[in-house]
């Protein structure tokens, strides 16, 4: 058995005084805690139109792609749907760092994705009146050398300007953040590239600069961006500030960089934008892995309060260093509790953010006579898999499944079409399977009856790392099929994390009669 250790959090503070002496000076200050957009949701980019914020993040190579949620205080966030429920015809995946960008009644998304034809990372653009109903893919924006990612959008004195993160890729060359001006109509490039920055590979920025986000105050436009290795386990990403009377520079980092670092609670922040309210507070949208699931629900979307030095006219995060766990909620409003999940498909139920694997066909599935039908239209070893962002590492996720002779039905966790982790049902047996690298293998089977229906399937996990898979019967006891936690950690977590879900293989479709996933 493992033994998992209590966390410790603790709360840095700059300032201010901490939560904990407001209270006790009688001020009954309303908090929130991060994350305010729980699950894996990389590289946040945050606008405010009127009273609403509109937040829309990477969805790495997961569809639909960019998820869009809204909010009235930013620490209460309701999914609104993709930017793409169809994936735009020039890209194949890594839908990175989407922007956007609000003008005259339009918004836009300006978006990183690989081209199909070099599978080359540049950047997009769409445009729609109503973000909610999704957006129209106007094509291929930008290329630049062997790569340009992370747009950002900036008006200066009626005149928009691309910005974005250069040579990446490309050898003998520094990382550097170009900026070149746009058509009024924000849909062509039409100006000759500038320099705003360029990495210093002697210092924290080694593993280069990018995630800028531009904002003016006063005299200066200012600048966060984000340094050293993003992703996964080894990551060490942190945050520096520069700023520039023109948008053109010359630009001056701050020498007190980075501002922004992790810690045991929040590892590696970076790459997100700044917002502000309509009482002139700034806050800065996201993203950092959390201490305990790590990158097993990926980077998930948190906010960080930024604060002025008026003699020196720097920004600084009001919490100090690093990502607060607990702050002063920047409206007043409480912050709710991120909802457990429970579907009867006998009812007409909320519509589900189902996420699937853009490198295999859109999975093809509805919701009819009482039961999610989900057919498999691929060959290899997992099926097709209709999925949902995990939103915390230690949960419980259950469906209640009529079983088939011709298709194996199973809950899983899912990394790609190489890597995955089943407990399955068909007609007489349940068993507990892994796909590793492409590889597949059945690691347990018991018999059950023939017929058995429903069959319960269900898997715990702990930290989003270790699995235990069960099923039952009516109300019999919950038969285990295996005895020790099972270690997920082969499943691919770089700039993404797995998901939990749906799968079918085989000869048909499922019938899958309930769902619910149970957070602790």
């Amino acid at each position: 058995m493992y033994r998992f250790l209590p966390v410790i959090t603790i709360i840095f503070l700059f300032a201010i005084p901490t939560i904990a002496q407001q209270a006790r000076n009688g001020n009954n200050t309303v908090t929130y805690r991060n994350p305010v957009i729980a699950g894996d949701f990389a590289d946040p980019s945050v606008i405010r139109v009127g009273d609403t914020y509109y937040a829309v993040g990477t969805s790495s190579e997961w569809g639909p792609a960019y998820p869009i949620y809204t909010s009235k205080d930013l620490v209460n966030w309701d999914y609104v749907g993709p930017v793409f429920n169809e994936l735009p015809a020039w890209t194949m995946g890594s839908y990175w760092a989407p922007e956007l960008f609000y003008r005259n009644g339009t918004y836009y998304v300006y978006y990183t994705a690989r081209r199909k034809s070099d599978k080359r990372s540049f950047i997009g653009v769409a445009s729609t009146r109503d973000l909610r109903k999704g957006f129209t893919d106007r094509g291929l924006l930008l290329e630049w050398t062997t790569e340009a990612i992370d747009a950002f959008i900036v008006e200066d004195a009626g005149k928009l300007f691309i910005t974005w993160k250069a040579y990446g890729l490309d050898k003998g060359k520094d990382i550097e953040i170009l900026g070149a001006e746009l058509s009024n109509d924000g849909l062509k490039v039409v100006g000759k590239e500038f320099s705003l920055l360029k990495a210093d590979r002697q210092n924290w920025e080694a593993g280069g600069a990018e995630g800028q986000a531009i904002f003016k105050r006063g005299a200066y436009y200012y600048m966060t961006y984000s340094g050293n290795s993003c992703c996964g386990a080894q990551c060490n990403y942190q945050v520096g500030l520069a700023r520039a009377k023109k948008l053109q520079g010359p630009w001056e980092k701050y020498a007190g960089n980075p501002v922004l670092v992790g810690d045991d609670t929040w590892k590696c922040p970076g790459h997100g934008t700044v917002v502000t309210t309509p009482d002139n507070r700034f806050f800065y949208l996201h993203h950092a892995y959390n201490g305990t699931d790590f990158t097993f629900t990926g980077r998930q979307g948190v906010l960080s309060e930024i604060v002025w030095d008026e003699k020196t006219q720097w920004p600084v995060f009001r919490y100090g260093l690093t990502t607060p766990a607990q702050a002063e909620s920047p409206t007043g409003q409480s912050q709710k509790k991120a909802p457990d999940i429970a579907i009867d498909f006998s009812k007409k139920a909320a519509e589900m953010p189902w996420v699937w694997d853009v490198s295999l066909p859109k999975p093809t599935f509805d919701s009819k006579d009482g039961q999610l039908q989900l057919t498999n239209t691929t060959s290899n070893g997992i099926g097709s898999f209709l999925g949902m962002v995990i939103k915390k590492g230690t949960f419980t996720f259950t469906a209640a499944i009529d079983p088939s002779a011709t298709v194996l039905q199973s809950l899983a966790l899912y990394g790609d079409a190489g890597n995955a982790l089943g407990i399955g049902v068909r007609k007489g047996q349940v068993e507990l399977w892994q796909v590793k690298d492409g590889t597949r293998s059945v690691l347990a089977s018991q018999p059950i009856p023939d017929n058995a229906a429903p069959v319960n399937l269900q898997i715990k996990s702990q930290f989003g790392q270790f699995y235990e898979f069960g099923w039952q019967t009516g109300d019999g006891k919950v038969q285990l099929m295996n005895d020790n936690w099972l270690n997920g950690s082969f499943l691919p977590r770089w700039d993404r994390a797995p998901r939990v879900g749906v799968c079918v293989s085989g000869e048909g479709r499922s019938a899958i009669r309930s769902m619910a996933i149970t957070y602790r």
